[in-house]
């Protein structure tokens, strides 16, 4: 009774009614792009050969998961949004390292936004150029994906450009979600290709188990997905709590002024603080082993074996070496994206201080120890989190549910869905009905603590 009083409040609220049929519009239409193939293509080539070869290349196989299928349709939104996230990386990267792109980003306000905007976008258009030669090279290798009555100029020029216009599309779309929508586009694209594929992955892994009479190691699977999808949960919405107290004030006139009571709050900092980007750019990185395997594996046997390993998921040296790169860079963007000294100075401006603690220097060196600290937790679990769909394989599940127990996947879907639930109770408490929970938190809640840069 609860779930439809809640329903029946959020759509009676009209703006956020519009803003929900909006998105599910703009996601429908990517749905549909999803299954448009690429002129010249022969989708049941591509389709026999994915099904054939998937397992020698799974790295392909998690952009398929994130493309919805197209990747594996040749359709014409094959390389999704991923150029764009690409180009976003770079731009913020650059932000750290560029003082022109540091420049836009911290002090030119609003025009230096729009102008990182166009940058990316440009950046975007390049990217996909590339990525789309590139996918367009490795469907010519497949046997009979390519119809021999288009010739081949035509196939390259008339297909990069839809493959370019795709992405460029898919980046509208997700801008206008953003503006008009619910939630971030950009991840709500990728969020529906994901669940997309969610439905396919639990039918085959039931029809395998139900087939070998092992459907009771079905619902032990499904059990261990939701105590994963838990722990994640809890993982991402962890804060530390640093206690903080803002100074006594004078309340009255000049002659009978007295000390008013000092007002506590709570500084909240996440234990991951770095969300899904290390992952990303982990993963980035171990697509250098599969390409230089190209070019040693021929020339010194002994090297491409060694290379192979790296590139195979199941083994113990692709695995170490990932688990090893995600701490590392959770470590590194953590203190790209944290800056104590900010924290420092946002209390004294505030006229707060952490009790016990001197304002300044101490005070942000305090902070950062206990960032270090927590830090360590979150980026071990997110460590985990990246090759458990590895751990999984190797314990007999199928390898298309394996990529949703753990990984780049499951935290996608579970901030995409922690977001969107956060603006659905804005908008909820806004127009003075519950929440979508009465005991509990989601990020956004006014208990929620001091944010940085937040008005008192």
């Amino acid at each position: 009774m609860k779930l439809f009083t809640v329903i029946k409040n959020i759509w009676s609220i009209k703006e956020l009614r519009q803003r929900i049929l909006y998105t599910l519009g703009l996601l429908l239409v990517y749905r549909v792009g999803s299954y448009v193939v690429l002129p010249g293509v022969v989708p049941n080539a591509l389709k026999n050969f994915s099904q054939a070869n998937r397992g020698a290349n799974d790295l392909l196989g998690l952009i398929n998961v994130f493309t919805g299928g197209a990747f594996d349709a040749s359709a014409v939104f094959a390389l999704g949004v991923m150029p764009y996230i690409t180009a976003s990386i770079i731009v913020q990267l650059l932000g750290f390292a560029v003082p022109y792109f540091q420049r836009l980003q911290t002090r030119e306000g609003e025009s230096g936004r729009k102008r990182l905007n166009q940058i990316t976008r440009v950046l975007t258009v390049a990217i996909a150029l590339v990525q789309g030669g590139g996918y367009l090279q490795m469907v010519r290798g497949i046997p009979g994906a390519v119809s021999p009555n288009i010739p081949d100029a035509l196939f390259w020029f008339s297909n990069i450009i839809v493959l370019t216009a795709g992405t460029v599309f898919c980046m509208w779309l997700g801008e206008r979600i953003t503006d008009k929508g619910i939630g971030n586009g950009t991840s709500m694209i990728i969020q529906a290709g994901i669940i997309a594929r969610l439905p396919q992955a639990f039918t085959f892994e039931f029809t395998k188990l139900f087939g070998e009479n092992k459907l009771l190691i079905f619902f032990v699977e499904l059990a261990a997905f939701f105590l994963i999808t838990l722990l994640t949960i809890l993982v991402i919405q962890g804060v530390r709590r640093i206690p903080i107290q803002f100074a006594k004030r004078m309340v009255g006139r000049s002659g009978g002024s007295m000390p008013s009571a000092s007002a506590r709050d709570y500084l909240p900092l996440k234990v991951n603080s770095a969300g899904v980007m290390p992952i990303i750019f982990a993963q980035a990185l171990m697509f250098l082993p599969a390409t230089a395997y190209q070019y040693i594996a021929g020339n010194d046997g002994q090297a491409g074996g060694r290379i192979t390993m790296l590139t195979d998921i199941y083994s113990f040296g692709y695995n170490a070496t990932f688990f090893v790169l995600i701490v590392v860079f959770t470590y590194v963007y953590t203190a790209l994206m944290i800056n104590p000294t900010n924290y420092a100075e946002y209390l004294k401006r505030s006229n707060a201080f952490i009790p016990g603690v001197k304002p300044g220097e101490a005070t942000a060196e305090y902070i950062d120890n206990i960032m270090t600290r927590i830090t360590l937790p979150g980026a071990v679990f997110l460590g985990l989190i990246g090759i458990l769909p590895s751990i999984a394989a190797t314990m007999g599940v199928n390898q298309q549910f394996a990529l949703f127990f753990g990984g780049t996947t499951l935290l996608i879907m579970v901030g995409v869905a922690l977001d969107t639930l956060q603006v659905i109770e804005s908008y909820l408490l806004t127009q003075k009905y519950d929440g979508l929970i009465k005991s509990g938190r989601i990020q956004g809640r006014s208990s929620q603590g001091v944010q940085l840069g937040q008005p008192q």
